[in-house]
Formats: structure tokens, sequence, C-alpha cells
């Protein structure tokens, strides 16, 4: 399959959390691509409906495509936990409820694993790349690791202190950026998306 090369000046980032947004931003530095947020051009959040992360990413990126007329990536992501059957999986960023409290949200997931030994977990992140004329190419990526108590540091976002990745002591919220960025399942993706539509 013949992969689409990215060539726009500008490319929309779809989303509205500005953790994620500054991450994708930094992965995209080297290539010289300009990027906005949705939500620094206040565009209203689609609904996810989605049964996978890939087609959650599809439906923000192509929507945001269409509704701007720049290319758009869109990244759904999330925490997947093996002895809760990959809960709380394309859920991960409703069980912080509408206010991101994700505090509670790693509550939820310690909560849920107390009668559990299992601690193994992964992250997923996909990535879907929406052209206003239709195309979508997409990728996903995936970081293992394992949950520990209490949270641990205070970087990154959403359930990083609660993730320590294989074959590293730190969590994921105790590492400096470029360690996460090179490790992760943000960058995995990443890395599949450079070298098909980047080079």
């Amino acid at each position: 399959m013949t992969r689409r090369s990215f060539t726009a000046d500008r490319l929309l980032i779809a989303t509205h959390n500005p953790g994620k947004a500054r991450e994708i931003a930094d992965l995209l530095a080297p290539f010289g691509t300009k990027v906005v947020s949705a939500g620094e051009l206040n565009l209203s959040e689609p609904e996810e409906t989605g049964s996978s992360f890939v087609e959650n990413a599809v439906l923000k990126a192509t929507i945001a495509a269409s509704a701007t007329g720049l290319p758009a990536l869109a990244d759904d992501s999330g925490l997947a936990v093996d002895a809760l059957n990959g809960e709380p999986g394309i859920y991960s960023a409703r069980w912080a409820g509408p206010t991101r409290d994700f505090l509670s949200a790693m509550k939820q997931v310690e909560k849920a694993l107390a009668d559990k030994t299992n601690r193994n977990a992964r992250f997923v992140c996909a990535l879907a790349l929406a052209w206003p004329d239709g195309h979508v190419e997409t990728f996903e990526g995936v970081v293992h690791g394992a949950l520990v108590w209490p949270p641990r540091g205070n970087r990154g976002f959403g359930y990083d202190p609660i993730f320590r990745p294989n074959g590293h002591s730190n969590t994921f919220g105790e590492m400096e950026p470029e360690a996460k960025h090179a490790i992760s399942h943000r960058a995995d993706a990443f890395r599949q998306l450079v070298e098909a539509c980047f080079k």
C-alpha cells in the first residue's frame, strides 16, 4: 500500500488537551511543520463513538480536516490494563470525568485492581492523519509496562504517574520529556507516521 506524503506547511492537531498538543508539536518540531490545535481554534470536540482507538482517531481527524480545510492529525490513546480486560481503554479520558480529573481516574484503577495481583498494562496510541479530500493514514503504537502505587512524578499527563514502562525504574510521570518521547506509545506511532508520510 502506497502511503501519502505530507507536504503542507500547516497541520491541525485535533485535540483540546494542551499536554497532548505540546507533546505532538515537540515530536513534529524537527520537520518544521507549523501546528495549531483544535483547542486554539475553538473547534467543538466531536463525540468519540468509535469502538477502537483507531476508529476514534479517524473520526476526530476527518471532522477537523473537513471543518478547517487543513490536514489534521488526531490521536486517540489510553491505558489498557490486562487484569481489567483492557479497561479503561478507549474510555481512559471518560474515567477522568468532565473535569479531566486523572487523580480520581488513577484511584478508580487502583480500586478496580484491589483484589487482583496482575499489574501488567499497556499504553496504546492510534494516530490518524486526514486530508480535507477525505484521504486518511492510520498508525498504532504500544508500550508495555506495569502499574505502580502511589502515583509517582508530576511530569507528563493522564495516567503517566502510575505507569512504569518495562525495563525502566521510573514512571512516565517521573521521566524527562525527552526520555518519555524516546520510548512512549505515541513515539512508536509517530515513528511509523514519520517513516510513511514525512520522509
